[in-house]
């Protein structure tokens, strides 16, 4: 995302393309720095270069008993229209650096402000294997443990060797391994204590080796042509999940509109086996004795079921409109901002969609992304 491009002239309302690095400035528009283009003002924002900007921004807001909204990419971000009544810092610390691990593995750190996608295709180009099936995720290095990034068979959890942070409560810099971060499905410590640790760089355990992990996403399998378990190239396990993604409407890009989204708006619920049963009696009931259910493996004997499938079994296809909002035309998963739109109108069509699988399902369906300012 590039900022100066985006977002409409608001009376009032700092505009992106005028950001002095470094300086406090007030008003800024948060819709020019999420990849929804949602969002009002913050009544103050940083855009934090340097370690020390940035650790003296959250220090001094603390201080202050400020609120504080730490901005990466704002690819999973929801602001609300009214904006942010704090300090908004922008997380743009730059760097990668490359030294020996243990045994084979090499330990690639970057910093918290380095575009994810560009990472992933630095360590692609110098033959380092194990991030590659999550190109084309937007946002920030930093983001990833958070969520623990996943997609395609791999997630972040897989190769994160340690995250150093800076300890809100503590008012120190902190440097945790990867045993302490709690990682679990598209979740971690990190967001389990929201707002506690502000994350500066990640290191990551990478195989020295011109190919890919194997590959064990049937999706991209298919596409590369292999079965589930091969290994291919780097470059071509990297370009066949960008095009799967740019086929889905998950890749930034200016020109497709569907790509103004904060990614998939639901997490993929994971269910015990008795609430599976339920669910395939509900589905064959409703849609005939042929229709089965959708499922996948998850830890300590529960399944994942595709968000996506329960809403669309639900009525809600792609391409759907409502409040000025809508579904993707390429992946149910996403809601976006056709233009013009507002978070008020985003979060409608993400309550209708969530009451209408919890009417057909009886499940309920968690958002993905961070809600600031609003919920669900």
């Amino acid at each position: 995302m590039n900022p100066a491009q985006k977002n409409p002239a608001q009376p009032g309302v700092i505009q992106p393309g005028v950001i002095q690095p470094g300086v406090i400035q007030p008003g800024v528009a948060l819709s020019g720095w999420t990849t929804l283009e949602l969002g009002g003002p913050a009544d103050r924002f940083l855009d934090a270069a340097t370690e020390p900007e940035l650790t003296g921004a959250v220090a001094a807001a603390d201080r202050a008993g400020e609120p504080l909204l730490v901005l990466g990419g704002g690819s999973n971000l929801v602001v609300a229209d009214e904006g942010f009544a704090g300090t908004a810092v922008h997380v743009a610390v730059r760097g990668v650096g490359t030294h020996a691990g243990d045994g084979p593995a090499v330990t690639v750190t970057a910093a918290a402000g380095e575009s994810w996608d560009g990472f992933v295709r630095h360590c692609v180009a110098a033959e380092l294997s194990g991030l590659e099936c999550l190109s084309g995720i937007p946002g920030l290095v930093g983001a990833t443990p958070i969520q623990n990034v996943g997609a395609y068979g791999q997630e972040v959890a897989e190769t994160v060797t340690a995250v150093r942070v800076w300890d809100r409560r503590r008012c120190t810099v902190v440097g945790l391994p990867a045993a302490a971060c709690g990682f679990g499905y598209r979740t971690s410590g990190f967001k389990r204590s929201p707002g506690r640790f502000v994350v500066l760089n990640v290191s990551f355990a990478l195989t020295p080796s011109p190919l890919s992990s194997p590959i064990r996403y049937a999706e991209l399998a298919a596409r590369l042509g292999v079965a589930p378990g091969e290994r291919v190239p780097l470059a071509a396990a990297r370009a066949a999940v960008l095009d799967l993604r740019r086929g889905k409407g998950m890749v930034v890009d200016p020109a497709d509109p569907d790509s103004r989204s904060a990614g998939s708006f639901f997490t993929n619920p994971v269910v015990g086996p008795g609430q599976l049963a339920a669910i395939e009696r509900i589905a064959r009931g409703r849609f005939g004795p042929g229709v089965t259910v959708p499922h996948f493996p998850a830890p300590d004997g529960q399944v994942k079921l595709p968000a996506a499938w329960l809403i669309e079994r639900s009525g809600f296809a792609k391409g759907y409109r409502a409040s000025g909002a809508a579904i993707s035309a390429k992946h149910t998963l996403a809601l976006v901002n056709p233009g013009g739109g507002s978070t008020k109108g985003l979060l409608a069509l993400a309550s209708e969609i969530r009451g209408g699988v919890r009417a057909t399902f009886g499940i309920t369906l968690e958002p993905e992304p961070v809600l600031v300012g609003v919920t669900l």
